[in-house]
C-alpha cells in the first residue's frame, strides 16, 4: 500500500514568469480564453454550493495555483450521486456548459498523467472539478488494481497543490467536492494520518453533527469511513440515524447499496436496526432489475453479513436477476453470489445452466477460489452437473500448481459426493495422486482425511496413503489437542478401513485401531448416512405387511454389525421361506431394503449420492441381497395392490414366496 505525504511548502513562482504569464493572457481577446477555456470543461462532477471554492493557476505553463472564493462563474445546481466508476451519476442536473465540457474531456483521459496535464492548462479549477480530477485519478489508477499511486504521481506538485487546496480549507467545499475528494483519496491509499485526510474527516463529522447532509453524501461518506476503518460505529451510528429520517423513495439504487453496506459493518448492532433492515428489504424489491452486477453482488453479501434470511422475496427476486448478468460478474463478484446462494440454499435451474455456460467457456481464466466456490454451491445443492465437473477436472488436470492443499480437497470432494468420475478420471487421479505424494505433509490432517474418503465414495480408493492416515502418528496429528477425536472424522475413518477390507484385498498395511472406529455410521450431520424417510417408510410397511401376511417378517432401521443401517431387513431360510425377524438361526439369505426418498439422490436426478452408493456396494459385498426401492418408482403406483404386486416383483423375482 502507496502512503501518500503532502509537501505543504509548494515551489513558488520567479516574478519574471508570473509577469510573463499574465502578460501573455493580457494579449489575447476575452471572447478567445473563453473559448479555450470552454473546450477543456466536460461533465464529471457538480455542486450544490452557492458560491464554489475555486482553484486558480496563474498560467497554463505554470504547475502552481491557489484558492479563490469569487462569483465568476454560475453556481451548479443539482445532487451528485458519486460511486466510483460511475459517471452516470456524476453528470445528473449539470447545467453548466463549461463543466459540461470539462467532465467530458476528463472522462476521456486514460492515465493520472492526462489528467493532471489537462488540469494544469486550466486558469481556474471549481472545487467540483478539483474533486472530479481526484476522482478521475482514482479510476484510472483501479483499472490497474488495488494499489496506490506511483513514485511520480506522488510526486507530481500539480497532485501535491491540488491535495493541498483541500487540506487547506476545507470548509470551504461543497457538501458533494468533500466526501468526494474524501473518497477518491481513501481509494488511492493516502496515508489516514496524513494532515489531508484527518482534516476532511474533521470536516466530514463536523458537517454530520449539524445536519443537513443529502442522503447520496451521507452514503459516500459512510462507505469512505469503513474503508478509512475510522471513528468506529459511533459515526457511523449518527450516519444511519439521519438516513433512516430520509424517504426510501429518494434512495438510488446504489444510495440503497451503500445503505446496506453501512449497516454491514454494524452487525453488532442489527438487532437494533432489524425493523429499519425490514423496510429496506421491503422497498429494495422495486430497485433490483436496476442493480449492476457490481451492485447485486455487493447487495447478496450484505444480506449474508446481516444474516438476512427472513427477506426471501428480496433473495429469490435477486437470484432471478442474477442469472442474466452470471456472464458479465467479475470473479470476486461471481464468487460473492455463489457464497450468498450457498448461505442461502438458493438454486434454481436457469442460474445452474448459465453457470454452466460461464464454467465452461471461461474455466481455465477463473480463480482458483472462484473455482471452489462454483464446486461447494454444486455440493451444497447436491446439482450434479456434468459440465461443470468435466470443465474443473479439466482445469485441475491443466493447472494443479495454481490450487492450494485445501482448494483442492474442496474442488475434489464433490466428485465423491455425487458419485461422479469425469471423462478424464484417471488423469484426474493420477495427478492427484502425484499432488498427495509430494506435498502429503502440507494438507491439514481434517482435509486430508476427508479428501481421501470422498475419493472411496466413487471407488477411487486411496491405497497409496491408507497406511499413512490409520498410522497412530497421523492419528494423533487428526486428534490434535483434544482429549478424543470428534465422530465425524472417526466415521471416516471407519468407513476407509471397510472399504479397504472389502474392496481393497490387496492391502496389507496397519489396521485401523478399535478405539478410532465407530459402531454406527450414522451422524448427527448425516454425512455418511441418510435416515429412511418416515412417510414412505410408513407406505411401504402397509405394503410389506399385507405381501408377507404380519409385520413380524420384516424389521425396520436394523444396525448391521459393519455400522450401516438397514432401512428394512428380510431373512430368509434355505428354500426360500421368510423367517421371523427375531429368529437369528438357520437363515440363508438377509434382504436389505433401501428405500431411497429424493435426499438420497442428486438434485432432480435419478443418481444415487456417493455416500448411498459406497453403502449398497459394502452390503453387497458383505452379502446381503440388496433391493433399491426408490421414491420416483413408487410414486408411480396407483393403489395398494400395485404396491404389493411392485413389492413382489422387487423382493422374490428370483425366489418362491412361502
Amino acid at each position: 500500500m502507496a502512503l501518500i505525504t503532502l509537501r505543504k511548502n509548494l515551489y513558488r513562482l520567479s516574478d519574471f514568469r508570473m509577469h510573463r504569464a499574465l502578460a501573455a493572457l493580457k494579449n489575447q481577446p476575452l471572447n478567445h480564453v473563453h473559448k479555450v477555456v470552454k473546450e477543456r470543461l466536460c461533465p464529471w462532477l457538480c455542486s450544490r454550493q452557492p458560491e464554489p471554492f475555486r482553484v486558480r493557476f496563474h498560467h497554463a505553463h505554470c504547475k502552481k495555483f491557489h484558492s479563490k472564493n469569487g462569483n465568476d462563474l454560475h453556481p451548479l445546481g443539482g445532487p451528485v450521486f458519486f460511486q466510483v466508476s460511475d459517471c452516470d451519476r456524476l453528470e445528473q442536473n449539470v447545467k453548466n456548459e463549461e463543466s459540461q465540457m470539462f467532465y467530458k474531456r476528463l472522462s476521456n483521459l486514460t492515465s493520472s498523467e492526462e489528467v493532471l496535464s489537462f488540469i494544469s492548462t486550466m486558469e481556474t479549477l471549481p472545487d467540483t472539478m478539483a474533486a472530479g480530477a481526484l476522482q478521475r485519478i482514482c479510476e484510472v489508477e483501479k483499472k490497474d488494481g488495488d494499489q496506490g499511486l506511483p513514485k511520480e504521481i506522488l510526486e507530481n506538485s500539480i497532485f501535491q497543490a491540488l491535495c493541498f487546496q483541500f487540506e487547506k480549507d476545507p470548509s470551504q467545499l461543497s457538501n458533494t467536492s468533500l466526501v468526494t475528494a474524501l473518497q477518491a483519496l481513501i481509494l488511492l491509499h493516502v496515508d489516514p494520518q496524513s494532515s489531508l485526510l484527518l482534516n476532511l474527516v474533521a470536516e466530514c463529522q463536523n458537517r454530520l453533527k449539524k445536519g443537513g447532509m443529502e442522503v447520496c453524501n451521507l452514503c459516500i461518506l459512510g462507505e469512505s469511513l469503513i474503508r478509512l476503518h475510522s471513528s468506529g460505529c459511533v459515526t457511523l451510528e449518527l450516519i444511519i440515524n439521519q438516513l433512516q429520517g430520509e424517504k426510501l423513495e429518494t434512495f438510488t439504487p446504489e444510495d440503497i447499496v451503500a445503505l446496506y453496506r453501512i449497516l454491514q459493518a454494524c452487525t453488532e448492532k442489527v438487532d437494533e436496526h432489524q425493523t429499519f433492515l425490514n423496510k429496506i428489504n421491503n422497498f429494495s424489491l422495486s430497485v433490483v432489475s436496476n442493480l449492476s452486477p457490481k451492485l447485486i453482488s455487493q447487495m447478496l453479501t450484505a444480506l449474508v453479513v446481516l444474516d438476512q434470511s427472513q427477506a426471501f422475496p428480496l433473495i429469490t427476486k435477486l437470484g432471478k436477476y442474477v442469472v442474466r448478468h452470471v456472464p458479465h460478474f467479475t470473479n470476486e463478484e461471481l464468487r460473492r453470489v455463489l457464497e450468498a446462494f450457498i448461505y442461502f440454499g438458493h438454486h434454481d435451474t436457469f442460474f445452474t445452466k448459465a453457470l454452466e455456460h460461464r464454467v465452461a467457456a471461461t474455466c481455465l481464466t477463473l480463480d482458483p477460489e472462484v473455482v471452489c466456490r462454483v464446486m461447494e454451491y454444486c455440493s451444497r445443492e447436491l446439482i450434479l452437473s456434468k459440465p461443470i465437473l468435466n470443465a474443473v477436472a479439466e482445469t485441475f488436470v491443466c493447472q494443479t500448481e495454481k490450487f492450494s492443499p485445501s482448494q483442492i480437497s474442496a474442488l475434489m470432494e464433490p466428485f465423491g459426493k455425487l458419485n461422479y468420475l469425469p471423462p478424464n478420471a484417471s488423469a484426474l487421479f493420477r495427478k492427484l495422486e502425484n499432488v498427495l505424494f509430494t506435498h502429503f505433509n502440507y494438507f491439514p490432517p481434517k482435509t486430508l482425511l476427508k479428501l481421501l474418503h470422498s475419493c472411496s465414495l466413487n471407488e477411487c480408493h486411496p491405497v497409496n496413503f491408507m497406511a499413512k492416515i490409520f498410522n497412530p502418528f497421523f492419528l494423533q496429528r487428526l486428534q490434535g489437542k483434544k482429549s478424543h477425536l470428534d465422530r465425524l472424522s472417526r466415521a471416516q475413518l471407519t468407513q476407509l478401513f471397510l472399504a479397504s477390507v472389502l474392496e481393497c484385498p490387496f492391502y496389507e498395511g496397519p489396521k485401523l485401531l478399535s478405539k478410532y472406529q465407530v459402531k454406527s455410521f450414522l451422524t448427527p450431520c448425516f454425512s455418511l448416512e441418510t435416515p429412511v424417510d418416515s412417510q414412505l417408510y410408513r407406505y411401504v410397511k402397509i405394503g410389506l405387511t399385507n405381501l408377507l401376511g404380519a409385520r413380524l417378517y420384516f424389521a425396520p432401521k436394523v444396525l448391521t454389525p459393519y455400522c450401516y443401517t438397514i432401512d428394512v431387513e428380510i431373512k430368509l431360510d434355505e428354500e426360500g421361506f421368510v423367517l421371523p425377524s427375531t429368529v437369528n438361526e438357520d437363515i440363508h439369505k438377509r434382504i436389505a431394503l433401501c428405500i431411497d426418498d429424493p435426499k438420497r439422490f442428486c438434485s432432480n436426478s435419478k443418481h444415487l449420492l456417493g455416500k448411498e452408493a459406497i453403502k449398497q456396494r459394502h452390503l453387497q459385498l458383505l452379502g446381503y441381497q440388496v433391493v433399491q426401492i426408490p421414491y420416483h418408482e413408487i410414486g408411480m403406483l396407483k393403489s395398494r395392490r400395485e404396491l404389493v404386486e411392485y413389492l413382489q416383483r422387487k423382493l422374490f423375482s428370483q425366489n418362491t414366496v412361502h
